[in-house]
Parts: C-alpha cells; sequence; structure tokens
C-alpha cells in the first residue's frame, strides 16, 4: 500500500468518526408546555373562609293569640310571604261580640243613672258621695266597653312584620288559650344576618379596617349557582372564645333574592383591602425548588429561564407575584418537569385565565 492510499484511508476513518462525535451532540428535542402571560390586576385581600357559619333571621316574633277562643279561619299559606298587617288567622268573634253589647248596655243604663243623680246632686237631694259613686260606676263601664272593643278586634290576628310565615301550630277547629299557645313563627329575611367565627389573630387587622372603612363580606355554599351573595361586617364580639381561640361576627345582607335562608349553614369571607395593579399569574406556573420559590420564564428565543420569584396571596387559581416576573411576561403553565435553564420549548397551547384584570 502506498503512502497516497494510506492517508485516504486515515482521512476517512477520521470523517467517520467526526460524524459519530455530531451525531451525539445535537440538541435534544424542544420541550412541550402550555404558557401564560403575567398582568396586573386588582386583587381583594381576604380572609379565609372558616369551615361553618350560619344564616340568622333579621328579626323573629312568635304569633299568639291576646284572647282565648276558637280558631275560625286561616287567612294564609305556610312558608309564603306576608307583609304587616295581613291578617293571619280570625277566631271566632261570636263570644267577645256578645260581651261587648252587653257591656254597652251596662254603660247606657249607667249614663243614664249618672244624668240624674247630677241633676239631684245639683238640687242637693244626694249626698257627694252618691253622686261620686255614680260617676265611677259610669266611667268604669266605659272603660269595660273600650276593652270590650279591644277584645273584639283580638279576634283578628295580624301580621307584626314583613317576613316569610312558618308552619302553623293550631289549626281551624282548636281552642287556643291567650299569651299560652304560639299560632305561628314568622322570620324577617330582608335584610339577613350572617353570624360566623374567625381567628383571633385577624382581630387587630379587623378593627383597624373597620375604623378605615366599611369591609365587605361574601357568604357560599353548597351548589350556589352565580355570583356568592355579598354583604358587610357590621358586628364584632365584645370577647374571644377561650375554647376555640375564635371571635364572632356579624354581617348584613340585603337578601332580596332569597339567596340565604334562616339555619343555612355557609363560608364566609371577609375582604380586609384591596391589592391595585398587583402582577399575578396562574397559580400552577409557581413552582418551589430548594432554594424557594420560582417560575420558568419564556424568552423570545424560545428558550427559558429559570426566574426566583416572590409569590404573595392567591385569589381564584392566581398568584400575586411580588418580586421576580413583571407585567405581560410569558410563564410555563405546564410541563416544568421537563425544563432546565435554557432549554428549548414547544409552546403547545395558551392557559392563560380570563379574570378580567388589565392585560398587557
Amino acid at each position: 500500500m502506498n503512502k497516497t492510499c494510506s492517508l485516504s484511508i486515515v482521512a476517512l476513518a477520521a470523517a467517520v468518526i467526526a460524524a459519530g462525535c455530531s451525531k451525539k451532540t445535537t440538541a435534544p428535542p424542544a420541550a412541550p408546555v402550555l404558557v401564560a402571560k403575567s398582568f396586573t390586576t386588582n386583587v381583594p385581600v381576604d380572609i379565609q373562609p372558616q369551615p361553618v357559619g350560619h344564616v340568622v333571621a333579621f328579626s323573629t316574633v312568635a304569633v299568639r293569640p291576646q284572647i282565648s277562643g276558637i280558631v275560625q279561619k286561616i287567612h294564609f299559606k305556610e312558608g309564603a310571604g306576608v307583609r304587616s298587617n295581613d291578617l293571619l288567622f280570625t277566631i271566632d268573634p261570636r263570644t267577645a261580640q256578645a260581651v261587648l253589647e252587653k257591656d254597652k248596655a251596662l254603660l247606657e243604663n249607667a249614663q243614664v243613672q249618672f244624668d240624674r243623680e247630677q241633676k239631684l246632686f245639683g238640687q242637693k237631694l244626694v249626698s257627694q258621695d252618691e253622686f261620686d259613686t255614680s260617676r265611677a260606676n259610669r266611667d268604669t263601664l266605659a272603660a269595660t266597653v273600650e276593652s270590650d272593643k279591644l277584645n273584639l278586634a283580638y279576634t283578628e290576628i295580624r301580621a307584626p312584620i314583613d317576613g316569610v310565615a312558618g308552619s302553623v301550630q293550631l289549626h281551624e277547629g282548636n281552642v287556643v288559650k291567650a299569651q299560652d299557645d304560639v299560632l305561628l313563627t314568622i322570620n324577617r329575611i330582608h335584610p339577613i344576618y350572617v353570624q360566623f367565627a374567625v381567628p383571633e389573630r385577624y382581630l387587630p387587622e379587623i378593627r383597624k379596617q373597620m375604623a378605615a372603612h366599611t369591609l365587605a363580606v361574601s357568604a357560599s355554599y353548597d351548589n350556589l349557582t352565580g355570583e356568592p351573595p355579598r354583604g358587610e361586617l357590621i358586628f364584632v364580639d365584645n370577647a374571644v372564645d377561650t375554647m376555640t381561640g375564635t371571635i364572632q361576627l356579624k354581617a348584613l345582607f340585603p337578601n332580596q333574592d332569597n339567596a340565604l335562608w334562616p339555619g343555612q349553614f355557609i363560608r364566609a369571607t371577609v375582604t380586609l383591602s384591596e391589592l391595585t395593579d398587583a402582577i399575578v399569574v396562574p397559580s400552577q406556573a409557581v413552582q418551589t425548588g430548594q432554594n424557594g420559590s420560582y417560575i420558568y420564564v419564556v424568552k423570545p428565543d424560545e428558550t427559558v429561564e429559570l426566574r426566583p420569584v416572590t409569590p404573595g396571596i392567591t385569589v381564584n387559581d392566581l398568584t400575586v407575584i411580588e418580586k421576580g416576573v413583571d407585567a405581560g411576561q410569558t410563564v410555563v403553565t405546564d410541563g416544568q418537569l421537563r425544563l432546565s435553564p435554557g432549554a428549548k420549548v414547544n409552546i403547545k397551547g395558551n392557559d392563560q385565565p380570563a379574570p378580567g384584570g388589565k392585560q398587557p
């Protein structure tokens, strides 16, 4: 083999080796990821709901008869709304009417007797004592007639407040006893109260914020459709429960749509304040590593940069980023496990939420 042939073989071998080496150093394929844009919005600072709160009627009235007798007629439907002064029950008025007529007759006779005594007294024919007795008898019977009229009016039992009627306790034909029997309970639900408890650590901030402005409260419950009812905090209890370490609060809700019902269990959220123009990202974009929280930010060349961040509060699957990301940057929301700093990505979709904030 001549020298020229030997050199050709060596060159060919070097080319083969170089080709093999070039295949080993080929860049890995781009990792598929989902992304979203960071943006600014106003974020409420809430006290997280406690497991249990409950709804309380604004006022509750137990309807009792003011006169004894037989329930003659019921004028409403159980569970229906009633207005103040609506007729609810009629108690048989015949006994009260008869008593009134009897006492009116006695009063007429007493008036005649008084008129006669008055004339005789003017003629010095009766004593002062006899005249005073006649006048007292007339006045007593006049008061008795007024009382009888009131008892007759009591045979019509009317609603004392606006509200929702409960179940009837005594039906038509039952004999009721004045002051003792409860015929019906009415709950006023416009407006309505929500009572709940929060840990005592929130008490200083709640008192501070209440002194500055009205605190909004929302109420949610299982199977709620639409937006949670909203009210305002009106009461903070005067002592912390030493057994649970919580403080009782009360909020007032207009409840015009009857979304809240007395006795209902709810989860209440108090909004203490609001972060204005906060930078937020979908919560799934925030990862936790040995050195703290971080986010993968996609650069214009479709490679990623690991960005340490300082996350704030989380609301509705959005996390506030206090430091580390600017508004309008593209962040990875899914596929982070396949990434490392500088890795190439293949964007498969946009995971952008639509929370109604200011998006760049």
